[in-house]
């Protein structure tokens, strides 16, 4: 793992490392999810069996991409009744937080007659990706599917890719089930992401498509945007920690490994005002490290994309990561909190030694599915806000439309649109009694 000090070269060249890992520009890799893309659009169930027996070996029909409601039931009865009691606990937390997003439609009016507002309206069908490579993901279930029925989405279809033993990871049916899914789909990659995009003569055409998925899925989310909505376009996984000399270094050390061991491609990043602590994280992570199961890409993944910038103040560390934008913020400083209002751009932010980002992907109940690769300039935490529509209402009496009608015609006039105008003016010149 490289030590930086806080230069502008130094800098430059750590962002320009941390930039080869975003899904833009992979020109091979778009002309081959554009072919998936491409013939599931054209051959639908055909070519989602063809990608099947390709990528996971696994022989499917159209009547087994679909995973039967009782499987569904089978694999939440039989899952471990404490490892259920947890999965329980986190829904409850997820579903509270995201309760407190939910906004009501909102309409008002004056004595000229004049009523507007704004309706909420849920999405009616949304698809929900789920990844299942190396380390399937049952939480992210949890994250994607309860926003959706906190919103009061219709029907919420699932997509994920079998394991080695030809199904879907048990797990994460069981999550499904739990979670409200109406239809699990045993189909993973960009087929999938293609799959709800247009629809197929099994899986149905849905109106947004949420999770995320290797950079195959990424791309793909990205191609069919317009077709359907997207939540993000999620690359590798990152953290980014700012610490001072209070901070604890094991901890700090456990927090990097963390993330690291998601990805190779994973980005583990401390920012520190402490060389002491610098030194003595390091040490930290060749202990931790030997005692991993996913040892090897996390080792990878901290040798490419893992660094350390000693900073003079911890101002600066925060303008930093301010320029990076991490998915996951640690603040281990001796008062976090005095540091909040200068946190701009972050996906989520976590506060104090005992808030680890694991919290955040489990059990806490902020979403874990969040915006990566610098997107958290722009973009936001998956939420109940991603499954609705406003719209925009307007009503106006006579009496009230009279009264504006000369100001609304000459401003279509002036962008030389006359049948604006038009359409103004001859409710004024010929008014329809009663």
């Amino acid at each position: 793992m490289k030590i930086y000090e806080c230069k502008k070269d130094s800098l430059e060249l750590l962002l320009e490392n941390l930039n080869k890992r975003s899904p833009e520009g992979q020109l091979e890799v778009e002309r081959v999810t554009a072919d998936i893309i491409r013939n599931v659009k054209e051959r639908k169930d055909e070519a989602l069996i063809e990608y099947s027996r390709k990528f996971d070996r696994v022989e499917l029909t159209s009547d087994t991409i679909e995973v039967a409601q009782n499987e569904l039931e089978n694999a939440l009865s039989s899952i471990d009744r404490d490892l259920l009691r947890v999965i329980e606990k986190s829904a409850e937390n997820i579903r509270a937080f995201h309760e407190k997003q939910l906004e009501n439609s909102w309409f008002t009016t004056n004595e000229n007659g004049i009523f507007l507002g704004q309706k909420i309206t849920p999405l009616s069908r949304v698809g929900v990706y789920v990844p299942a490579g190396s380390a399937p993901l049952p939480s992210t279930v949890l994250m994607d599917v309860i926003p959706a029925k906190v919103a009061g989405v219709e029907e919420i279809v699932l997509c994920s890719p079998p394991s080695k033993n030809g199904k879907i990871d048990s797990v994460i049916l069981a999550c499904a089930k739990l979670a409200g899914v109406h239809r699990v789909f045993m189909v993973g990659g960009a087929q999938a992401i293609a799959a709800m995009a247009y629809g197929t003569q099994t899986i149905p055409k849905v109106d947004k498509i949420v999770g995320p998925g290797n950079i195959y899925v990424a791309t793909a989310k990205k191609m069919v945007f317009g077709i359907c909505g997207i939540d993000m376009i999620a690359g590798p996984s990152e953290i980014l920690i700012i610490a001072d000399e209070t901070a604890n270094p094991a901890y700090v050390a456990a927090d990097l490994l963390s993330q690291a061991e998601h990805d190779k491609l994973a980005s583990s990043i401390l920012l520190t005002t402490s060389k002491e602590l610098s030194q003595n994280v390091i040490n930290e992570l060749e202990t931790q490290l030997s005692n991993l199961t996913r040892a090897e890409i996390a080792t990878e993944s901290l040798e490419n994309y893992g660094a350390i910038v000693v900073t003079e103040t911890i101002n600066e560390a925060v303008d930093i990561s301010n320029l990076i934008a991490p998915e996951h913020l640690e603040v281990c400083t001796k008062n976090p909190f005095d540091l909040l209002p200068l946190i701009k751009n972050a996906g989520a932010i976590f506060l104090g030694n005992y808030s680890p980002e694991s919290l955040g992907d489990y059990f806490a109940g902020p979403n874990h599915t969040l915006p990566t690769s610098g997107t958290a300039r722009f973009f936001s935490p998956l939420g109940v806000y991603d499954f609705i529509k406003r719209q925009s209402v307007i009503s106006y009496s006579r009496d009230a439309f009279n009264a504006v009608a000369s100001d609304v015609a000459a401003f279509a006039q002036a962008e030389g649109l006359t049948a604006h105008a038009g359409a103004v003016r001859i409710r004024v010149n010929n008014e329809v009694k009663g």
